[in-house]
């Protein structure tokens, strides 16, 4: 994460509208009390003009109270609990990376329509981002004609996928799977070497296969069909730059983790330009934070909505190997995506937020 922001910041020679940019950097240790130990002594004893950072959601909505006490512009470039852009909407904060169910609803639309899967089960981590990640491929997957007709939650301490596999209804045209890092490793073994790999499709969320995991899988992983709102392999000018770029510096493949972060310091570069650098100004700053856009960031166009959220493209990627490495080929690209997808925000807003029991598996 940090690496895609540095990356930007030395292209900007360490300057945002004419004034020196120094960045104090915090370990939070994924503890939410760590993580406002931190922030309080950036805030009260640093004297920063801006937050930014965490990954973890416990430690992200741990933090929202004392930032809107504070006052204190804030930006998530990677969390992607649903409701920080949604019910429980900060002042002081956005969301520069994505919402997890925002790559969600466009592929359970793109697994019933396009890949013409019926029923599914779903295998997922047994933590928010698990749910939301899952409950938003349902809802659109049924809205769909789709049916999902398994759920089976996975504690975050596994050490044996095997279990799980083995329980997997074999009436199913395909499994989705909700899993990054070492779960991703964990879960491609277990379904490689199940022998269902060539009887039921694997499809995913997009940081099952994400780039910063993708070395550590192999030729069992070929064909798997994801989604997400970034891939190493997209095929744009920008993103060859970056990629380029940040390859020749760190050794080693962007990611969603890395270009999320570059863009994500992009727009806050754009909403300093906008208050020509009168980060002082706490509200006009926020303001600008809220209305800002990059036309050509490595991801594509990104653009804030009215919650703090981005709207940009989802892109549905396939595993292939190409030159030896695997890689997630872009198959199809569904333009300007919002976090309430084709929802009305309105209605959207009247359901719960996605959980271990919403929606309900009406087929199970």
């Amino acid at each position: 994460m940090y690496s895609g922001c540095e990356l930007f910041w030395e292209e900007s020679g360490w300057q945002i509208a004419g004034r020196k940019l120094e960045v104090i950097l915090e370990d939070n240790e994924g503890v939410p009390a760590t993580a406002l130990t931190r922030l309080r002594k950036l805030v009260e004893t640093d004297h920063v003009h801006m937050a930014g950072g965490v990954i973890l959601s416990n430690v992200a909505y741990a933090l929202v109270p004392y930032i809107e006490a504070q006052g204190i512009p804030s930006f998530y470039p990677i969390n992607s609990a649903d409701d920080l852009t949604q019910r429980k909407r900060p002042k002081w904060l956005v969301r520069t990376g994505f919402a997890a169910s925002q790559y969600m609803h466009p592929f359970g639309e793109y697994a019933a329509r396009v890949l013409g899967h019926k029923k599914v089960v779903m295998i997922g981590l047994d933590y928010a981002f698990g749910w939301e990640t899952v409950g938003a491929f349902q809802k659109s997957f049924e809205d769909n004609g789709g049916q999902v007709i398994q759920k089976l939650w996975v504690p975050l301490n596994v050490q044996d996928y095997g279990p799980y596999v083995a329980q997997i209804k074999r009436d199913a045209n395909a499994v989705f799977i909700n899993g990054l890092g070492r779960w991703s490793v964990l879960f491609a073994k277990e379904y490689g070497a199940s022998g269902l790999k060539d009887r039921i499709p694997l499809i995913a969320g997009g940081t099952y296969t994400d780039e910063h995991v993708l070395p550590q899988l192999g030729d069992e992983t070929i064909g798997v069909i994801s989604a997400h709102n970034y891939s190493a392999a997209l095929d744009t000018p920008e993103n060859r730059r970056f990629r380029a770029a940040y390859e020749k510096k760190y050794n080693r493949s962007t990611s969603v983790y890395s270009e999320n972060c570059y863009s994500g310091a992009q727009l806050v570069s754009a909403a300093v330009k906008a208050v020509n650098g009168k980060v002082e100004d706490r509200p006009a700053l926020m303001a600008a934070l809220r209305a800002a856009e990059i036309k050509d960031a490595p991801r594509g166009p990104i653009k804030m909505d009215p919650y703090g959220n981005p709207i940009q493209n989802i892109y549905v990627r396939k595993v292939e190997r190409v030159n030896g490495k695997l890689q997630n080929t872009v198959i199809y690209t569904y333009p300007a995506v919002s976090q309430f997808w084709k929802y009305n925000p309105e209605e959207f807003l009247k359901q719960p937020v996605y959980s271990r029991d919403f929606p309900a598996c009406r087929y199970c």
